[in-house]
């Protein structure tokens, strides 16, 4: 795994997953998918997700932490081109509700999709020290993707 990548606005997270794009990209976008891997015993689980998969669509996740609280965050899809590219708006509703933007780029060759996500926008120190998961993040995806868990 590439190390992660901060810049002044921008949180950059590449890896490579042995798993077809189509099946990554399942795994950012569908519910029920998203329901399996995106949690972490002990410290969040996403509860409930809605998706509206179509440029112009909301989506909105529900994700209780380890104090017991739930956590919503929500945005708009503005860009899909499956299973290659994902981009979608990223606000954390009960906390400083600043709109940034997530982009997924999946390349498939040989086997294996290099999957990178770039989370940018975080303009200041705390937005990218609250935003800063995605490796974790992209660990549990390579997981659900290669193991199916």
């Amino acid at each position: 795994m590439n190390p992660i990548q901060v810049s002044d606005d921008a949180i950059v997270q590449e890896l490579g997953i042995k798993a077809p794009a189509e099946r990554i990209f399942d795994a950012l976008t569908r519910p029920e998918e998203l329901m399996k891997w995106w949690c972490v015993e002990g410290k969040f689980q996403l509860t409930k997700m809605e998706c509206d998969l179509r440029p112009g669509g909301k989506w909105r996740m529900y994700v209780r932490g380890r104090s017991g609280g739930v956590v919503t965050v929500a945005g708009v899809f503005r860009q899909i081109e499956r299973p290659h590219l994902l981009i979608y708006t990223w606000i954390r509703e009960q906390e400083d509700k600043v709109e940034t933007l997530v982009r997924w780029d999946l390349e498939e060759n040989g086997g294996v999709t290099t999957v990178r996500v770039t989370h940018s926008g975080l303009t200041t120190d705390a937005l990218r020290k609250r935003n800063d998961g995605w490796p974790m993040i992209v660990r549990l995806l390579q997981a659900c993707a290669e193991e199916g868990k």
